[in-house]
């Protein structure tokens, strides 16, 4: 039986990396999915690589102006989702005599006021009994050298998580976390082969995630089998902040 039949899923930050393979898998599954990002040509590949009808929207998860017309032509097609995936994030190197106003203003843009505004804005489209995934980092619980400022905004994901849980217990919105090692996506291949080693070298399990098991965590944490789980942290790691 699939896990998210006769269910509608948003992925924002969902045209590439982890949001595309969590877009897949929620396709798989059965749910009916839309995914947001900001290039339209990445946003039309996308949509024709997870098929099953997905629809595409083009928005800036940094700006709540989009998040909220994201929303309201969710209403207008579907009135509803049933599961949201807070995705958009990036990542860049600066070390703290390095970190610029305009390196620190890109990342909390993207990576923590792009979750609240998405969250705030999609209350009145998640409809009672929904479940929200934020895309953490176990960079949120450990010392990753030179990625002060991404570690900082996935730890602020994570305290956001238990808050909102409270606030949305009322209604039956779960919301947890999903917190990945480094994973084998775009966005490490651009990071250099040095920091690739060293990033890999204190993961038990010797190598990086692949977005596809990043995405079978989310899809569960999502779906009903997670029913009594809320404001938690689910790492997907390979041990990296475990052991």
């Amino acid at each position: 039986m699939r896990r998210m039949a006769d269910k509608a899923a948003l992925v924002v930050g969902g045209a590439k990396g982890i949001g595309l393979a969590v877009a897949k898998r929620l396709a798989v599954e059965g749910a009916a999915v839309i995914i947001t990002g900001r290039a339209p040509n990445e946003v039309d590949l996308a949509v024709e690589e997870i098929g099953h009808g997905a629809t595409g929207l083009v928005a800036d998860a940094a700006s709540p102006q989009d998040l909220e017309r994201v929303m309201a032509t969710i209403r207008d097609v579907q009135c509803h989702i049933d599961a949201l995936v807070l995705n958009a994030g990036i990542s860049e190197p600066a070390s703290l005599s390095d970190i610029t106003t305009d390196h620190f203003d890109r990342h909390f843009d993207v990576n923590v006021r792009g979750a609240v505004y998405g969250l705030k804005a999609a209350l009145d489209t998640l409809r009672d009994g929904s479940s929200v995934a934020l895309m953490g980092s176990v960079a949120g619980s450990i010392s990753v050298s030179g990625y002060g400022t991404y570690a900082a905004t996935k730890a602020a994901l994570r305290s956001y998580a238990r808050t909102w849980a409270t606030e949305l217990a009322p209604r039956g919105i779960r919301v947890n976390v999903v917190a990945p090692g480094p994973t084998d996506t775009e966005m490490m291949a651009r990071v250099p082969d040095d920091v690739r080693v060293a990033l890999i070298a204190p993961i038990p399990l010797g190598r990086l995630a692949r977005p596809e098991e990043v995405a079978a965590a989310t899809v569960f944490l999502l779906s009903d089998e997670a029913s009594f789980t809320t404001g938690a942290e689910l790492f997907v790691d390979g041990g990296m902040g475990q052991v």
